[in-house]
């Protein structure tokens, strides 16, 4: 199964207050369902492609209004013929939209009222709901962190956004096709999401991806920065060999002050060493405490003094 399609479950399997209830049905009946007129009675039908989002709507409108309902199962004809899950509901269709907030005096409405939604818990719910519906989520170990729930119409999309952003989430839309995605890029919005809609397992397995490619990352740059480091430490030595060379070629080691010759040496002894390498093994042979400023110092008045008799 899909990432995805675990969270659908772990939101569908979640136990709710009545409040919380109706605020998610609020969402999938806004988002998934289409009206009916026969005979006077207003129907509603309900169509997913989802057999988790389908049963968890049906589960909520028994549990809500004990209404009749019949499932009908139709695969579709293009190349994926996925199938599509149907939920009718004959009659009751205006008491259950006026319950949810989405039928009032003015007509159907384009998004639940604020009774439906005031407290905090029942705008999770509806986010829930939503993601149910059309929400989809990277792998963990996909890298590109992404959330997203992809709307037919821009209103639902922008009321999407604004839910959202009541906890402290940033989300954006951007149209694709014929539909409205709203979406979440960040990490920390990826999790805080999951974590608000009830996806908490979902949320835990995602956070130890992200902490073990992170650690993973971390380790690398720090292995990264340590091989460079090595690499300059070389070089540096290497060229240091090279001017003392120089200077010896020349017959001018001898002259050198004492403690440039004492340092020369050690660097001869330990071509490759780093220069707190150099430090300790000038302290351990001439019972002297140098510094690696100071060492650097000489090493540096060496190169000077090679480089003066280069020109020369």
């Amino acid at each position: 199964m899909s990432f995805s399609t675990d969270i659908k479950q772990e939101i569908a399997n979640a136990s709710l207050e009545k409040h919380c209830q109706r605020a998610q049905l609020s969402a999938l009946i806004l988002l998934t369902s289409s009206l009916t007129i026969s005979q006077g009675n207003m129907g509603i039908i309900v169509r997913s492609e989802s057999p988790t989002t389908c049963k968890r709507a049906m589960f909520l409108l028994k549990t809500l209004f004990d209404v009749d309902t019949s499932l009908k199962v139709m695969r579709k004809t293009n190349l994926k013929k996925n199938n599509v899950y149907t939920i009718e509901i004959e009659k009751d269709g205006r008491k259950i939209l006026e319950e949810l907030g989405l039928f009032s005096q003015r007509g159907l409405e384009s998004h639940p009222g604020y009774e439906v939604l005031m407290r905090n818990c029942c705008a999770a719910s509806y986010l829930a709901g939503a993601f149910l519906a059309y929400g989809s989520c990277n792998d963990p170990h996909n890298p590109n962190y992404h959330l997203e729930i992809s709307l037919q119409e821009i209103e639902d999309a922008n009321f999407i956004v604004k839910l959202i952003s009541r906890f402290d989430m940033q989300a954006k839309i951007v149209k694709r096709r014929n539909n409205y995605v709203v979406y979440l890029k960040k990490a920390d919005y990826v999790s805080n999401f999951l974590a608000l809609i009830g996806a908490h397992d979902a949320m835990m397995r995602f956070e130890d991806e992200r902490i073990a490619r992170d650690l993973k990352n971390s380790v690398s740059r720090i292995d990264n920065c340590e091989i460079a480091n090595v690499e300059k430490s070389i070089r540096a030595g290497q060229k240091q060999v090279e001017d003392i060379e120089t200077i010896r070629m020349a017959g001018k080691l001898e002259k050198l002050p004492e403690k440039l010759r004492n340092v020369a040496e050690i660097r001869l002894t330990l071509p490759e060493a780093s220069l707190v390498e150099l430090c300790k093994a000038y302290q351990k042979k001439y019972g002297e405490t140098i510094s690696k400023s100071g060492m650097k110092h000489r090493l540096n008045k060496i190169g000077s003094y090679a480089e003066s008799m280069e020109e020369q």
